[in-house]
């Protein structure tokens, strides 16, 4: 089961024009092993910022602080990157990033993603700073099905791995 819980709070203002997203969702997975999804680029490439539908094209992940990343979406006529440099690695625990969306040059935010163990599974909490107030409600809807994705991810590697920590 990939969801016990999946929790929206309400956006609140961080400064004039911009919000903050809170979106936190639970796993059956461990955390050493939800955390690594996130840094290791053929897991990553297959949910973060992509869709089932559509794979993306390519990934690079230098997992260190001050290391950087860069994920490209290619639709029809179309090419997105997102880009961003990695501030804090915590293993297990938190992992926090810039995020620079090319479609919307504007957007130079901070995505901090704090995994937190439990008894059975874990939680990962996201926080996306310095959201533009108008795009607040679509990155939020974006992230929620971003972390849906995740879930789909780690069940299928569940079934084919044993649970390590």
């Amino acid at each position: 089961m990939t969801s016990v819980s999946d929790e929206h709070d309400r956006r609140r203002p961080q400064r004039r024009g911009h919000s903050t997203i809170r979106v936190t969702r639970r796993y059956h997975a461990p955390a050493a092993r939800v955390f690594a999804a996130w840094l290791d680029p053929q897991v990553a490439g297959r949910w973060l910022f992509a869709t089932s539908s559509r794979p993306l094209a390519h990934v690079e992940i230098d997992a260190r602080v001050d290391g950087s990343f860069c994920f490209v979406d290619r639709r029809v006529g179309d090419v997105t990157r997102y880009t961003g440099e990695y501030l804090e690695i915590a293993p297990h625990r938190r992992l926090a990033f810039s995020l620079c969306i090319d479609a919307s040059p504007r957007f130079d935010t901070r995505v901090t993603v704090d995994i937190v163990a439990l008894p059975v599974g874990c939680e990962v909490r996201l926080t996306h700073d310095n959201v533009p107030a108008d795009d607040a409600e679509q990155v939020e809807g974006r992230w929620s099905g971003i972390l849906y994705g995740l879930g789909v991810t780690l069940n299928s590697a569940l079934a084919l791995q044993p649970d390590q920590e």
